[in-house]
């Protein structure tokens, strides 16, 4: 008897310790009822109570930033998302199945929540979805996915190129209400800061400054509960400062250093004309990159159009004063032929007088023996004498007329030294007020 009793001890206890015979993960997937006949896994919300709503926690990684497209008014990112949330019908008791706390199932087999962004303009192709979701003993799934993602984010290039964007992804279901699926999040917002920052790979030229998440709801249908994930970036603007900002700030520097070039060479219009066909080419690179609107017009559109507008005027200043110079030239010269001309008909005339013969004059004889008198030629050297004077006289007077300007030179002189003081103020003036506008936004 008492053999008999321990025997069945030992069988007893053999019985309860034993591991289940089928170790199998398709035990498992038999037990949970996940195969290709029963479709209500993939269909249907996994509730036991329609009333409880299922609670989906979504985690957003940014891997990089690819390009932001300001023409188009996009941003191009490649993005990691975690999916988690509870499936109630889908629990096991790991110790019945030799220990199994997780199972990989195909994402066909299952229900997924619909969650889409709202912003997203990219091609569907761009989306990479796991194929496996893994399943937890106490119902826990998790679905990971990354995409390529074109989403239209509103910039705000007033600034550019010392601008910040923030971008809004906004992540919600299409057909589900709050009343039965409810979207949240794990990771706090520094957290996802921190994660991104050092998973990111690519940035180009922007900075990552913070990820912002919030719960809000959307009115669409009805009430539908939606994540809104705020990307914060920076652009980093050594690039847009080199070529294109401290060129214009040298074209004006040039375009002042140009007054001290002499007008009278002619070298000076065409080195101002060449100043402002540079500044155009400035222009037309600047329009290729910035989108043609007219609400908040970019500051560095303004500096460039203010720039251009004030060497143009140089320009006309230049054409003005060069005209003035020539006119002064003209006059200059009518004015010394004609001198030349009434000066060459008196000395015709004085000569003409002085070889006609008088009426009463004696006769002289034409050849005389006699010695020449001595006041006849005192008085032939006296004539020569004042008559080199008097070219002498003349000559220094048409150097002196040269040398002396004219009315019109004289103005143009007034005007170039009137208007080099008042350029000089208005753009040291401009340049000190751009200083301080942008010191003054980037740093607030």
């Amino acid at each position: 008897m008492l053999a008999l009793t321990t025997l069945a001890f030992l069988a007893f206890i053999g019985v309860c310790c034993s591991e289940p015979s089928d170790c199998s993960y398709a035990a498992l997937l038999t037990h949970l009822n996940i195969t290709p006949a029963n479709d209500l896994l993939t269909i249907m919300r996994p509730v036991k109570n329609w009333r409880t709503p299922t609670t989906v926690m979504i985690d957003m990684l940014l891997y990089g930033i690819l390009e932001v497209d300001e023409k188009s008014q996009t941003l191009t990112t490649h993005i990691w998302i975690m999916m988690t949330w509870t499936n109630e019908l889908l629990t096991w008791n790991f110790s019945d199945f030799c220990g199994i706390r997780q199972i990989a199932v195909p994402r066909s087999r299952l229900w997924i929540p619909d969650i889409q962004i709202a912003e997203d303009a990219s091609d569907t192709s761009s989306i990479s979805e796991s194929h496996i979701v893994n399943v937890y003993h106490n119902g826990l799934l998790m679905a990971n996915a990354r995409q390529r993602l074109t989403s239209t984010c509103r910039l705000d290039l007033k600034l550019f190129p010392f601008d910040s964007q923030s971008c809004k992804m906004s992540l919600g279901s299409m057909s589900s209400a709050v009343d039965t699926l409810i979207l949240d999040t794990t990771l706090s917002d520094t957290t996802l800061t921190n994660i991104s920052e050092q998973t990111m790979v690519t940035k180009g030229e922007w900075e990552l400054n913070a990820v912002e998440v919030r719960k809000a709801f959307m009115h669409s249908n009805g009430n539908q509960s939606t994540l809104e994930y705020t990307f914060t970036i920076s652009r980093k603007p050594m690039l847009y400062v080199i070529n294109l900002i401290v060129p214009l700030f040298y074209f004006l520097i040039l375009d002042l250093a140009s007054f001290f070039i002499s007008e009278a060479r002619g070298e000076k219009l065409s080195f101002k004309v060449t100043v402002l066909l540079s500044i155009s080419v400035l222009l037309l690179i600047l329009k290729d990159m910035l989108p043609s609107t007219e609400q908040n017009l970019p500051q560095i559109a303004s500096y460039c159009v203010a720039v251009f507008a004030l060497v143009g005027l140089s320009v006309l200043e230049a054409m003005l004063v060069s005209y003035l110079f020539d006119l002064d030239a003209r006059c200059a010269t009518h004015c010394g032929q004609e001198a030349e001309t009434v000066d060459d008909g008196e000395d015709i005339q004085l000569e003409v007088d002085y070889k006609k013969e008088p009426n009463d004059a004696e006769e002289f004889p034409q050849k005389s023996d006699l010695p020449l008198d001595r006041s006849t030629g005192r008085d032939l050297l006296k004539q020569l004498l004042e008559e080199v004077k008097a070219a002498r006289q003349k000559a220094e007077k048409q150097e002196k007329d040269k040398m002396k300007p004219g009315r019109y030179r004289t103005l143009a002189e007034y005007i170039d030294s009137v208007f080099f003081t008042l350029y000089f103020l208005t753009v040291v003036g401009y340049l000190m007020y751009v200083a301080i506008v942008w010191v003054s936004q980037v740093v607030v």
